[in-house]
């Protein structure tokens, strides 16, 4: 089975929670070994948040190799960017910015060091991750940089519907303007 390197998102966001629902599902289990990349005390109050510290516990992992992928306990590689006593939820800060940031990157070098064989990203802020200095515009160009990948788009993909974006985060306005010959047969090259 794959294991499926996931970041945990935004701390002060929605994505903590996100992630202990989905892994809530016994059926996650049977089809990848999921891994959180993220923080295992942020991700424990998200058990609570969500309803269910009595029946999932996490698990605090340095190291990929010490994962379980066990339903019912969630492996967390635990990066250690949040004080929990200056987190507040629902906020923007340049902490939960870099925090965000930094689950990005990290499971971006698990990929790439093939300790991790697909990754899955959770929401970040932007205004926060740009508060802490990272000026990008969204997971797909974080991705682009740190793998080095030059001619990037971002793809929606439902069964089997495909979407490919021709520009991503920018105004109607300029998303107009970029509707260019040149950039669809890229796009669609891609």
């Amino acid at each position: 089975m794959k294991i499926i390197g996931i970041t945990m998102g935004d701390p002060a966001s929605i994505g903590p929670e996100i992630t202990a629902k989905a892994l809530s599902d016994p059926a996650v289990y049977k089809r990848c070994k999921p891994l959180v990349v993220g923080d295992a005390a942020v991700m424990e109050e998200a058990l609570k948040i969500t309803g269910l510290s009595g029946k999932l516990k996490i698990h605090k992992i340095g190291d990929v190799s010490e994962a379980l992928y066990e339903y019912g306990s969630i492996d967390v590689y635990d990066m250690g960017m949040v004080d929990m006593k200056e987190l507040k939820r629902g906020e923007v800060s340049a902490m939960a910015g870099n925090a965000a940031f930094q689950y990005v990157k990290k499971v971006i070098e698990l990929a790439m060091d093939k300790q991790v064989d697909a990754t899955v990203t959770n929401a970040l802020n932007k205004e926060a991750m740009n508060l802490a200095g990272h000026h990008y515009s969204g997971h797909t160009e974080i991705y682009a940089d740190y793998t080095g990948t030059k001619k990037y788009t971002m793809m929606l993909a439902h069964e089997n519907l495909r979407v490919v974006h021709v520009s991503t985060h920018v105004s109607l306005r300029e998303a107009c303007d970029r509707v260019k010959k040149d950039r669809v047969l890229e796009v669609i090259r891609i």
